[in-house]
């Protein structure tokens, strides 16, 4: 028996709200698969459970709020879910009973005499969209979908995620609008906290409204303002989100504890930029690449190639980092920003690292980020040039031990071969761990940066 627990999802998390479960006692679960959304003082995040077997007991309500390492719920491991898998009726909530779904005339049929062995009626079979997960199954709960009545175009006619989506848009189709779709937590904090689901949008599945959205809606804008005691009444102070708060703690923490230094340096793109545009001319739209995907493509290269910097300082002492999993620094609609985790994107083809990018960035602002890509960071890179700042000198996010600046692109007089032209240049700015690294590794690690943009078509 094993024990799912709130996870850490970041250096600066102690608690975690239960915001709802995904499964439900009996459901099979892999590894990998999200079973619960947490809130967090940043975000509401889809948490993963790491073991294979069966949901047991749900031991926190959602709406909790407890301290990182709790016990939120009991998964049955191998060998206890090999019998779940092989008998889905007697173990799984998803298979109902033999006679469940059965029409008037099989009713009738079942309790007729015998009959001739040609007449009858075969039994009922339980089809093998039952053994879908419990992402699928909520698919399907949240598209108004009945999984009994989907066709399913997989292997053996299993139900697959584009069977559900194209049965829910024939469903939708072939009704008048109906109620929007709120989860039930998601209803029941709307009455408690009077607000109006009419008058909110959804983050869920097909815009369903979830409890996080109903939080969002009670709050109000991102600060509140309070009198200020001591001053007149017409004199009011702004007050930071929880979200503004945690940002505030972690970098107080960080600039505490972690000795900075700070290294920049201006990289001509010209080569970076002539590729780019040639590559864009010739792809679809969808394959086309903004010059981020290249930056943080060249970061990823770099801290593969200059190690020291890509990984943690725990405890004293330096961990390399699994992989080069590049956190990006999303700034969010509402304030505040997050920065999930672009895993092995040293290893990413640059189209499939714009294409993650893309997905990343919307899920994050849409709060549906997952616990894997909140926490895994071993490098971060911040890009304020969209913004319109030509250098960013930022603060490490412990317990990493770098983060890679990039500003605006901005033509400039540059010199090649001893002749004046004006070329686009980007200013890097490195800002690293004196505990860990010396200047000295991170001018290496900037000039591999530079090295690699020189070379776009190798990236």
């Amino acid at each position: 028996m094993a024990e799912f627990t709130m996870p850490s999802l970041g250096a600066d998390m102690e608690e975690g709200l239960l915001q709802e479960w995904l499964v439900h006692p009996g459901d099979h679960v892999g590894r990998g698969d999200a079973v619960a959304v947490v809130e967090t003082a940043k975000s509401a995040i889809e948490v993963e459970c790491f073991e294979t077997g069966t949901v047991g007991a749900l031991l926190v309500e959602p709406g909790t709020t407890v301290p990182v390492g709790t016990v939120l719920a009991t998964i049955e491991t191998e060998p206890e879910a090999a019998e779940a898998r092989a008998n889905p009726r007697r173990t799984r909530r998803a298979a109902p009973p033999a006679d469940e779904g059965r029409t008037e005339r099989e009713h009738s049929a079942a309790k007729a005499p015998d009959l001739p062995p040609a007449e009858a009626p075969e039994p009922p079979v339980a089809p093998d969209h039952l053994e879908a997960g419990p992402l699928l199954r909520r698919d399907a709960e949240r598209a108004g979908v009945d999984l009994a009545s989907v066709h399913g175009s997989g292997p053996g006619g299993r139900v697959t995620r584009h069977d559900v989506e194209r049965a829910g848009e024939d469903s939708a189709a072939a009704r008048p609008p109906a109620r929007r779709q709120v989860t039930p937590l998601a209803r029941r904090l709307a009455g408690e906290l009077d607000v109006d689901l009419a008058e909110i949008g959804g983050t869920g599945k097909n815009g369903a409204i979830r409890a996080g959205d109903v939080r969002r809606a009670a709050a109000g804008p991102r600060t509140e303002t309070v009198p200020r005691p001591s001053a007149p009444t017409t004199t009011r102070e702004e007050r930071p989100t929880p979200m503004r708060r945690a940002i505030a703690d972690l970098m107080t923490r960080a600039n505490r504890e972690i000795p900075h230094y700070h290294l920049a340096t201006t990289i001509d793109l010209h080569p970076a930029m002539e590729w780019l545009h040639e590559h864009n001319r010739n792809s679809p739209v969808d394959r086309r690449l903004l010059p981020a995907a290249l930056l943080i493509k060249a970061t990823a290269r770099a801290a593969a190639e200059v190690p020291d910097l890509n990984g943690f300082w725990i405890d004293d002492h330096f961990e390399a980092g699994s992989g080069v999993h590049v956190g990006v620094a999303v700034s969010l609609r509402g304030g505040g920003l997050v920065a999930p985790a672009l895993h092995d994107a040293d290893t990413l083809e640059v189209t499939d690292l714009m294409a993650a990018l893309k997905d990343v960035v919307v899920r994050a602002r849409g709060g549906r980020l997952r616990g894997s890509e909140v926490s895994g960071a071993t490098i971060t890179v911040t890009n304020l040039g969209d913004q319109g700042a030509e250098a960013v000198f930022g603060v490490i996010h412990p317990p990493q031990v770098a983060l890679v600046g990039f500003g605006r692109v901005v033509d400039r007089p540059w010199a090649v071969d001893g002749l004046l032209g004006v070329r686009p240049v980007v200013t890097a700015t490195l800002s690293a761990d004196h505990r860990a690294t010396d200047g000295s590794v991170g001018a290496r690690f900037l000039s591999v940066v530079d090295r690699q943009l020189q070379s776009p078509e190798h990236l």
